[in-house]
């Protein structure tokens, strides 16, 4: 049951674009207890079926820019191999706190932006205040 609950969250995320593999990593580790280096490989598996549905979607609302995925694609390729094999050979502790760092500077960028943009929106109404004032 949770790795049902688990394939539906991480899908759900994972369509979105929002990174469904971050999620899925993260579930496997605190609800099934699973190691971090298993947990990242079974995330690549998990990555196949629901990359092809997004892309099929994503396709079909033309949101795909193909000349920028064929570049980042080749040299993903390339970055894939060396982080599989760092992974590899990385402590399993060491990789959970890389992991840990990785989702802190996400989520802070993601606030930071957040922030960012409601000041915007702020300036953009306090504007649109004073100028109906002013008419």
């Amino acid at each position: 049951m949770k790795e049902i609950i688990i394939g539906i969250v991480s899908g759900i995320v994972s369509g979105t674009g929002m990174g469904g593999g971050t999620i899925l990593i993260f579930l496997l580790t605190f609800m099934c207890g699973i190691e971090q280096h298993i947990a990242q490989a079974t995330n690549l598996i998990f990555f196949i079926p629901t990359s092809i549905v997004a892309i099929i979607v994503n396709i079909k609302n033309k949101n795909i820019k193909f000349k920028i995925a064929t570049i980042i694609s080749i040299f993903g390729i390339l970055g894939a191999i060396v982080g599989a094999n760092i992974s590899i050979h990385t402590d399993v502790n060491r990789l959970r706190k890389f992991f840990g760092i990785f989702l802190a500077v996400i989520a802070i960028h993601e606030i930071y932006t957040i922030i960012k943009e409601n000041k915007k929106i702020r300036k953009g109404h306090n504007k649109n205040k004073i100028d109906r004032q002013n008419i």
